[in-house]
């Protein structure tokens, strides 16, 4: 981490854009300065499909986080779901330039580089390289190489890929908006240190995030991010369901999910007596039992499962995964859901207890995890988001910089 450095994090989600400025203090940790968000409705199953909206509401969120932080914003980071993003596993081995004074910075800079040389796909452009394991000429597996006495050494990384229309459309978005894209990053790879405990870093485990209207997969295996993928299926599905089967609004079916949200008829205590108020039957107040909601929250819960089961067994990925880790706002007031996805999945499943999540409010979990993701990326100089004061002060700093540039340089 550089200690200073601004960073912004931006997420396009399916009701709204948020975004979240924060900073890297004396003790290297994340100090969020502000975090704002604006409604939007320019996605939808993660698809793009008003580009125009989502401009006015980006514009919006960062003039609302330039107005609290007295910044002027020129870049941002972020996110992309896991539909859009194919993993590539690549290493190289390179010579040290000189073995007798150890493996600097720029020996690593240079070998990251490189193991970005692979051949892309026409219809694909890199967004990301994430260095993973490197190991010296002795056979060591070393996290920090710099210093290290060795001939050689061979770095281990993902080359990450993403679709090139969409980045086309987030580019364009962005500049619309009147902002630079520091960097695209995949929705789970920045959550991962965010939703997972310690413990949980170097085990083979898959990240199931369910949103309101797509569920993004992440697998992992340790420190190896090894495949994601986003399916069309999210909180706002269990919603509709609820709507649809009891004849009522969409208002009275969230409310109703909320309060009595459980994924298992056979843990239900009470069969209360559910008045419906909205009910558009001709019984006007209908009266249901509490086992008939959950029903059709469990169906639709299952479902969800069975559909991941199917993803993670296609791709050869499930024999490999030790544990499930569940977090998500789609998923997070419905009782018993990691029973299951256990159930479901035949592999363990918890929801997500990474001591920081308490720490953050639910709507910005995923910016506060970008930009901590960004923050901690390794062999930088600066990862700052391009930024300014809003100080006139700092205006002659810059013009009387540039001159200095321009005459001198």
């Amino acid at each position: 981490m550089a200690i200073g450095d601004i960073i912004v994090g931006v997420d396009i989600g399916a009701t709204r854009v948020s975004a979240v400025v924060g900073e890297v203090n004396n003790f290297e940790q994340i100090e969020t300065i502000c975090s704002t968000s604006y409604k939007c409705s320019g996605i939808k199953k993660a698809k793009i499909i008003n580009e125009e909206e989502i401009v006015l509401s980006l514009a919006k969120t960062i003039k609302d986080a330039e107005n609290e932080t007295n910044l002027k914003i020129n870049s941002a980071y972020t996110t992309i779901p896991g539909k859009y993003v194919t993993i590539v596993q690549n290493s190289i081995t390179k010579e040290v330039k000189d073995k007798f004074s150890g493996i600097t910075i720029r020996d690593i800079q240079n070998a990251i580089i490189q193991v970005k040389d692979i051949e892309i796909p026409e219809k694909q452009v890199l967004i990301d390289i994430v260095p993973d394991k490197i190991t010296l000429d002795n056979g060591e597996v070393v996290s920090d190489p710099i210093g290290a006495l060795s001939s050689s050494f061979t770095i281990s990384a993902q080359v990450i890929l993403a679709d090139k229309d969409y980045v086309r459309q987030l580019t364009s978005i962005f500049k619309k908006a009147g902002l630079e894209i520091d960097g695209i990053v995949p929705k789970t790879l920045a959550e991962r240190n965010l939703v997972l405990d310690k413990n949980e870093l170097h085990d083979n485990l898959a990240i199931i995030d369910v949103g309101t209207e797509d569920t993004e997969i992440g697998v992992f295996e340790g420190s190896t991010y090894v495949y994601t993928n986003s399916i069309d299926l999210g909180g706002k599905n269990i919603t509709k369901d609820i709507a649809i089967v009891l004849n009522i609004s969409i208002e009275e079916a969230d409310k109703l999910k909320k309060q009595y949200g459980l994924a298992l008829k056979s843990f239900i205590d009470n069969d209360n007596d559910i008045i419906l108020n909205t009910c558009k039957d001709n019984n006007k107040n209908k009266i249901i039992k509490s086992s008939e909601l959950i029903e059709i929250i469990e169906a639709r819960v299952e479902e969800m499962f069975l559909i991941i089961n199917k993803e993670l067994t296609n791709q050869g990925l499930k024999s490999r995964i030790n544990n499930v880790v569940l977090t998500g706002q789609g998923i997070s007031t419905i009782s018993k859901s990691d029973v299951a996805g256990k159930i479901n999945l035949n592999i363990p499943v918890k929801m997500a207890t990474g001591r920081l999540l308490g720490t953050t409010r639910p709507a910005y979990r995923t910016n506060y995890a970008l930009v901590r993701y960004i923050a901690s990326r390794p062999f930088t100089k600066t990862v700052s988001s391009s930024i300014d004061t809003k100080t006139n002060e700092n205006v002659w700093k810059n013009l009387l910089y540039k001159i200095k540039e321009f005459f001198y340089s």
